[in-house]
């Protein structure tokens, strides 16, 4: 492998993905004797837990975005590649690009990260923006402001109403935190920047299969997070669930009643799905999956049969 442009004949370690488990993996190995590639499909280290605050324009993307260069510039035995791995071959320890390139490897840690699940309803996906890259941020700000925007232009066309709805689906970290913003942005920040609509009558509804938001906290915080919304002027919707996703909005099913919620954003942090990386790597391995399609590891995290590759997430 050449490395700082000589050749070397240490171990190759390719770490796929540059989240937080693939990031601290590399930093892990800056004294080892080894050689490592580092891969990801963009060019930057992301910080997610904020990634609603660049959607909602509350901050920069430059504040959670930093390029993977510049922060391993000191670690001289890594080589950053931009490219996207479709495929493994845990047979010849050669890993397929999606650009028809190849990449081997000694060993392989798989940080690969997760992707948004709709549950088996592959057909939403055209119609609602999920939240996990910085592009996906810049989708969401697109579509909010445009919403705003048309209904400004129009404010007594049929589908205003619809225009400064947003409806936000999944009530855990995410969901809680971009629906509040939202809210906020039209209730504080916008009004007085239109002159033929109040941005306070925008409706941000939030939806939740189950009885709580925030779920996997305390209750006690579930409830000061409930009252929080709604004092902001969220509509939350407990108890319901999501029947169909089209062009124009949500269908919600809430006990016996089916409700139809037109609305031009439609966003999606219901939940997520393990990599499609990892069926292909678990196909490859022979390694099984468990029900969220994610890769059953060893205590250390390596594959059965393969303690030359790691899954950390």
């Amino acid at each position: 492998m050449m490395v700082n442009g000589a050749e070397t004949s240490r171990p190759k370690v390719v770490v796929i993905g540059c989240g937080f488990g693939g990031l601290e993996a590399t930093k892990a190995l800056r004294h080892a004797p080894v050689d490592v590639v580092l891969i990801d499909r963009t060019n930057h280290h992301l910080f997610q837990p904020l990634l609603y605050q660049v959607a909602t324009a509350g901050l920069a993307a430059p504040a959670i975005a930093e390029p993977t260069r510049h922060l391993l510039r000191k670690q001289r035995n890594v080589t950053v590649l931009l490219g996207e791995v479709c495929d493994v071959d845990t047979a010849h320890r050669m890993l397929h690009l999606a650009d028809g390139s190849r990449l081997p490897y000694d060993v392989l840690i798989v940080a690969a990260g997760a992707t948004h699940s709709t549950f088996g309803h592959d057909d939403w996906a055209a119609h609602m923006l999920g939240l996990k890259t910085l592009d996906d941020a810049f989708a969401i700000r697109r579509r909010l402001l445009l919403g705003f925007e048309r209904a400004e232009a129009a404010p007594d066309a049929p589908d205003c109403a619809a225009l400064l709805t947003c409806v936000v689906v999944g009530a855990g970290p995410t969901g809680v935190e971009m629906a509040g913003t939202i809210a906020e942005i039209a209730r504080h920040t916008l009004p007085g920047e239109f002159r033929r609509i109040d941005p306070r009558r925008a409706r941000v509804v939030l939806v939740e299969g189950g009885a709580r938001v925030l779920a996997a906290l305390d209750p006690r915080l579930s409830d000061s997070a409930l009252r929080q919304l709604r004092q902001l002027g969220v509509e939350v919707m407990l108890n319901s669930t999501i029947t169909d996703i089209d062009a124009r909005g949500v269908q919600v099913r809430q006990g016996d009643a089916t409700l139809r919620i037109d609305a031009h954003t439609v966003i999606w942090a219901a939940g997520v799905a393990a990599s499609p990386l990892g069926r292909a790597l678990a196909q490859s391995a022979g390694a099984p999956l468990d029900r969220a399609g994610r890769v059953q590891v060893q205590p250390d995290l390596t594959v059965p049969g393969h303690p030359e590759i790691f899954v950390v997430g």
